[in-house]
């Protein structure tokens, strides 16, 4: 059995998507939900469906081991970042090269980097007058991001679609797509 790791800031609607695909899987499990708001809608999945759920100190997360350690007694076998807000610090990138996953709300490297999640890309999509957006799903490096691309898909933007819209356009694509890779990167 294999064992997923999700880090969340929100409400964790993505995550629950996981949680509910690998349900009845004899394959893999999500096992431990790490968040960094107190009183975020994540800990309250976590509490329903009885997975353990750790709060995520910043000064140990930047500057110590701490949550390495963690991952690696675990074992973790693929971190999942379902919204979460805060770069992964170096050592947890190179103690986990290649299992560390993120989904972005766009087309990256369009409309990526620090400050862009939620609503600032959904906006910044409109405002240019794209045609299209979508989700990247793509490895975790260093940096916010910029790790390598696993899985793009598209929508469609009309002049009609405003941040909301095109935000429910692409939350759809999200929870469809990302069970889908993580049990793949798991087989």
């Amino acid at each position: 059995m294999k064992n997923i790791a999700i880090f969340a800031s929100g409400t964790g609607s993505n995550a629950q998507k996981i949680i509910d695909h690998f349900r009845h899987s004899d394959k893999a499990r999500v096992t431990l939900i790490l968040c960094n708001k107190p009183g975020a809608g994540i800990l309250q999945i976590a509490e329903r469906e009885g997975i353990e759920s750790v709060i995520i100190e910043k000064e140990k997360f930047f500057h110590s081991d701490t949550y390495v350690q963690l991952l690696q007694q675990l074992p973790a076998d693929l971190i999942v970042l379902a919204g979460f807000l805060w770069k992964v610090p170096a050592n947890l990138v190179q103690a986990f090269p290649d299992r560390i996953i993120n989904i972005h709300p766009a087309l990256l490297p369009k409309y990526g980097g620090k400050g862009m999640y939620g609503h600032f890309v959904h906006e910044a999509v409109v405002n240019a007058g794209e045609k299209v957006s979508g989700i990247t799903i793509h490895y975790v490096n260093e940096k916010y991001d910029d790790g390598a691309p696993i899985l793009q898909e598209r929508c469609d933007i009309t002049p009609e679609d405003t941040p909301e819209s095109v935000a429910r356009k692409v939350l759809t694509l999200e929870h469809h797509w990302y069970p889908i890779i993580v049990e793949r990167l798991l087989s």
